[in-house]
C-alpha cells in the first residue's frame, strides 16, 4: 500500500514538473518574440490572423489592409489623441495603470456589470500581437505576463509605434496608415487634429462606423479626448 502511494506521489511530481517545464518553454517563446519585435516590424499579428479567418468564413477572398509606417511618419495629432483616449498615463506606468484599474472596478461594481475597462496601450499591444479576442482568466494572466515582457524589453516610443501600426481601425483596416487611407483618403502622416480625434475615439469599436461618421455617444467621447489631448505626453 505504501509502495503504491509513493508511486502515485512520484508520478504526480513528475507530471507537475513536466507541466512547469512546458509552461516555462511557452513563456520563453513569448519572450523571444517580444525581443525580436523590439527591433523588427511584424507583418501580421495573432489578432489580425484571427480576424482574417473569421472574415473568410463569409468572404473566402477577403484580405486585410495593413501597411507599416515608421514612427516619424505618423501624425503627432494621432499619437496624442490615442494616448489621451486609451492610456493617459502611458509614460508614467510600467504596463499597468493601477489607479485606472481601481476606478474601473468601482464603476463596474456600481453598475452591476462590466462597462469600463482599464487596459493600457502595452496590455492592448500584448493582446494584439499574441492572443485571440476570446476572454478568459488564463488569457488575461498570459496578457499580463507578456505586458511585463514588453515593458522590460521595449522603449515607450517603440511600444506606441507597434501599437499604432497593428491596432484595428475598421472592417479590414489595421494600423494608422490603412486607417487614414480608408476613412479619410489620407496618409498617417497627414492626419489633422480632427481626423486624429475621430480615429482615436472609434478604437473601442472600430467596425461600427465608417469614413468619419458619428453618433451622440461618439461625439461625447471625442470631446473628452479633445480635452485630454493637450496634456497627453508623447514619447
Amino acid at each position: 500500500m505504501r509502495g503504491a502511494r509513493r508511486l502515485a506521489v512520484k508520478l504526480a511530481l513528475i507530471a507537475l514538473g513536466a507541466l512547469l517545464i512546458s509552461a516555462l518553454i511557452v513563456q520563453m517563446w513569448f519572450l523571444s518574440q517580444v525581443l525580436w519585435w523590439s527591433s523588427h516590424n511584424p507583418e501580421s499579428t495573432a489578432f489580425m490572423r484571427s480576424r482574417l479567418e473569421r472574415l473568410r468564413l463569409h468572404k473566402p477572398g477577403a484580405r486585410l489592409e495593413h501597411r507599416w509606417v515608421p514612427y516619424h511618419r505618423i501624425s503627432v495629432h494621432l499619437k496624442r489623441a490615442v494616448i489621451a483616449a486609451e492610456d493617459a498615463h502611458f509614460l508614467e506606468h510600467e504596463g499597468f495603470d493601477w489607479d485606472a484599474i481601481q476606478k474601473a472596478i468601482e464603476i463596474n461594481e456600481s453598475k452591476g456589470r462590466v462597462v469600463a475597462g482599464a487596459s493600457t496601450i502595452s496590455q492592448q499591444l500584448a493582446k494584439n500581437l499574441f492572443l485571440s479576442g476570446r476572454r478568459s482568466w488564463l488569457r488575461k494572466a498570459q496578457e499580463a505576463v507578456i505586458t511585463g515582457m514588453i515593458e522590460a524589453s521595449m522603449s515607450k516610443r517603440r511600444i506606441l509605434e507597434l501599437y499604432l501600426n497593428v491596432a484595428e481601425w475598421g472592417e479590414t483596416a489595421f494600423g494608422a496608415e490603412a486607417a487614414a487611407r480608408l476613412h479619410f483618403g489620407s496618409s498617417a502622416a497627414a492626419l489633422d487634429a480632427e481626423q486624429a480625434l475621430w480615429l482615436a475615439a472609434i478604437l473601442p469599436s472600430p467596425r461600427r462606423l465608417q469614413h468619419g461618421g458619428t453618433t451622440r455617444h461618439l461625439a461625447a467621447r471625442i470631446e473628452v479626448i479633445r480635452i485630454g489631448m493637450p496634456h497627453a505626453q508623447v514619447p
